[in-house]
């Protein structure tokens, strides 16, 4: 395998972290249907879905383990506080990793996004 093509998060309500994703986020929506919404990031440079759930979840924790990384091109200290702006209270501090300046955010369904001001 070379590379990771395309991901899908299962969630509790589909409506609400699509509004999540877009509203709070920024991220724009490429194509939607009734199961499934996928998100554009970075004008197209990144993609991934929110989906209705592939098995039953009630109960469960569903972002426990998961973390998605975006490399972003403005300065992470600017988003997070853009972020924040806009809502979000989930949103960690500012770390240094071995990859350059980032912060995690949480969605509604405890996924961990994680955006990267890289070096």
């Amino acid at each position: 395998m070379r590379e990771l093509t395309f991901a899908s998060l299962q969630v509790k309500n589909l409506e609400a972290s699509k509004d999540f994703y877009q509203k709070q986020l920024g991220f724009e929506i490429g194509n939607e249907n009734p199961q499934a919404c996928i998100f554009k990031y970075n004008q197209g440079e990144a993609s991934f879905a929110i989906r209705t759930p592939l098995e039953p979840i009630e109960g469960k924790e569903l972002g426990i383990g998961v973390a998605l990384w975006f490399a972003v091109n403005e300065n992470v200290d600017e988003l997070k506080e853009k972020f924040i702006l806009n809502r979000i209270t989930t949103a960690g501090p500012i770390i240094e990793t071995p990859f350059g300046r980032a912060f995690h955010v949480k969605d509604l369904d405890g996924y961990k996004l994680t955006f990267l001001e890289s070096k």
